[in-house]
């Protein structure tokens, strides 16, 4: 390869690498739980994971075309309907006018034709929710954990 073409492929990995450490800050300032581990996920990309009893588990990571994704497990029905309310409002995914917080156990998907997001939300009977957001932009997702994050810390004692 020529030695401006190899120099130009180097920033460009320079500044993705920048990217990827610029996102994981922007996720861990909404969502301070979030801990940068090891093994990244499938995405192959940089995988932030958190556990916190009595509000759930779950990982942010970033995919290698930039999509971020989540994917949260047994998080309190009340503060996943906040948060979704906050986000898009109400019965966007056919859960209800209450939104999740009211919903009925069971299963709610989208899928963006457009972007090719991603949205499952598993509601289950004991009053948790466990989802996934898949292949969205950054800031799509640092929205929805700022906003989980509140309503969360709004439950605590």
């Amino acid at each position: 390869m020529q030695s401006h073409v190899t120099q130009a492929l180097d920033s460009w990995y320079g500044a993705w690498k920048l990217h990827e450490r610029t996102a994981q800050g922007a996720f861990t300032a909404a969502f301070p739980a979030l801990d940068t581990t090891d093994p990244r996920c499938r995405c192959y990309g940089p995988t932030l994971r958190w556990v916190t009893p009595g509000e759930g588990q779950g990982k942010v990571c970033l995919d290698d075309h930039g999509r971020a994704t989540i994917e949260f497990e047994n998080v309190p029905k009340t503060a996943v309907g906040a948060a979704m309310t906050e986000c898009w409002g109400a019965d966007w995914f056919d859960e209800g006018h209450g939104g999740f917080a009211e919903a009925e156990p069971g299963s709610y998907t989208y899928e963006d034709e457009t972007s090719y997001a991603e949205y499952e939300f598993d509601v289950r009977g004991d009053g948790t929710v466990t989802f996934g957001i898949s292949y969205v932009k950054v800031d799509d997702i640092v929205v929805m954990l700022d906003a989980l994050e509140r309503a969360l810390a709004g439950q605590r004692p």
